[in-house]
């Protein structure tokens, strides 16, 4: 992958080598056979809903976590007062977790010379292997690869890794205000800088899945799928893009969309529909779908279908899926035809690109399945959702492949402005703060997404010691 691309990213990571009393170790790079980060496994480990339910022991015992811990935000163990039981046997630890990819990690950090460590009771890492040389005898080696494995439809790709540990910031303006808020020529270039960093992941990311899958169509298929799920449901839309891979869809848009409802156990009874030709498309739609006879998603798999935007319900995304992946050729196929021209124009037609796919006369004035027609249209894929499509994938894609134009960095479309985002933004520059810094700029959003991940999300009451006040 061409290093140039993401000229500013080395500039940024600097910054997270700096932080004086920082949590964060040294990073993982993203290779074949593991293309995550050790922040992943923490939550993962933090969170019961991915956590595996126990660990076996080599002599037949297992291990299950009661409790597993409080997340560290300081210097020292990731986890502190985790409750392990170990069976048979009914044997209680409670102490310290630390979190690594490799066994030898322990080693590598030096944390055997660390007083700080003294009580850990569990070495949690993702590979197994033999136990580091200076792991005390006490602590418990845990490997998480093997248990995952053993969860269907865990992928640590789901895991949203700016929704952890939920770090609450007082109200007060922050330390950072005062180096930007003056300053916006620095300010932009903070963000560039986190931007590039972002997106060079992204693309590591990609690029390593690449060399593991080697189906580049239904990677593509199941990362724009996940986009297209948004936060609240971005897990079982790659579950279903795993269960009807990319080839199954190669039939008509009204087939493709019946196998995606179905499969997903989304498709409505025709009698809720609160107009005749609506009723018509779900009768359709089961005409479709009873051919099929295909596996549908289980029933542990929910679907977040409440306190959501109309324009983000699953059913109306699934619509675009299918009009993005459906007949012969697919949105793929359609990029890959764009020609190597300046990033505007290349932004311009991705864009175009996935609107014009998803143009679908049906859903013009319908914001559900079942109901009558509005007055107002309602793109099936607005602006902003496809610009995140572009931003998060299209862009990151091209750049695992060496496909990505020269410039295409700058100038990104932007999304609608998140939480983190604003929440980010507000600790940097104040609140007083003019928003049209960042607002008309895909990289410097991705810049306050990064800076929220790495700085805002770690900070303790007050931002003392802030990494990111230090590094600047």
């Amino acid at each position: 992958m061409r290093t140039d691309l993401f000229r500013r990213a080395d500039a940024y990571a600097r910054m997270l080598i700096v932080q004086p009393s920082s949590v964060l170790e040294p990073g993982v790079p993203y290779r074949s056979g593991f293309h995550w980060t050790e922040r992943h496994l923490q939550c993962l480990w933090y969170d019961e809903h991915y956590r595996p339910p126990c660990f076996p022991l080599t002599g037949g015992e297992t291990v299950r976590i009661l409790d597993p811990g409080e997340w560290n935000l300081e210097a020292g163990p990731d986890f502190l007062n985790a409750t392990l039981l170990i069976q048979p046997g009914d044997r209680w630890l409670r102490g310290d977790i630390e979190v690594h990819v490799h066994p030898s990690d322990w080693d590598a950090h030096g944390h055997q010379a660390d007083p700080a460590y003294e009580r850990v009771v569990a070495h949690v890492t993702w590979f197994s292997g033999p136990p580091p040389r200076s792991l005390p005898a006490h602590v418990l080696p845990l490997a998480l690869a093997e248990p995952v494995a053993a969860m269907p439809g865990l992928s640590l790709d789901d895991i949203d890794l700016k929704a952890y540990p939920h770090a609450a910031l007082p109200a007060t303006p922050r330390p950072c205000e005062a180096r930007f808020k003056n300053d916006p020529d620095r300010a932009r270039a903070l963000l560039a800088a986190a931007g590039h960093y972002r997106l060079q992941l992204k693309a590591a990311r990609l690029r390593a899945r690449l060399a593991q899958t080697g189906d580049r169509h239904q990677l593509f298929y199941e990362e724009v799928m996940a986009a297209l799920g948004f936060k609240h449901n971005q897990t079982p839309f790659r579950l279903l893009a795993r269960l009807l891979p990319v080839a199954s869809l190669g039939v008509s848009r009204e087939t493709a969309y019946a196998r995606l409802l179905g499969a997903a156990r989304l498709l409505p009874q025709p009698e809720a529909a609160a107009d005749p030709e609506s009723q018509r498309f779900i009768r359709t739609l089961w005409d479709l779908w009873w051919r099929e006879s295909s596996a549908e998603l289980p029933d542990g798999v929910m679907w977040r279908l409440h306190n959501l935007r109309p324009q983000n319900a699953p059913v109306r995304r699934l619509a675009a899926a299918a009009c993005l992946f459906s007949g012969m050729f697919t949105v793929r196929h359609e990029l890959d035809r764009l020609p190597a021209t300046g990033c505007a124009a290349w932004h311009a037609q991705a864009l175009g690109c996935l609107t014009t796919r998803c143009d679908w006369p049906f859903w013009n004035n319908r914001l559900t399945l079942a109901s009558a027609p509005e007055r107002k249209a309602t793109a099936l894929l607005g602006a902003s959702r496809a610009a995140a499509i572009v931003t998060n994938v299209l862009l990151p894609f091209a750049a695992a492949e060496d496909a990505l134009p020269d410039g295409a960095l700058d100038h990104l479309p932007p999304e609608d402005l998140s939480a983190p985002m604003r929440l980010t933004a507000l600790h940097l520059f104040g609140r007083d703060h003019n928003p049209a810094l960042y607002a008309d700029n895909g990289l410097l959003q991705q810049g306050l997404l990064q800076i929220h991940l790495d700085f805002c999300l770690s900070a303790k009451p007050g931002c003392e010691a802030c990494g990111l006040c230090a590094a600047l």
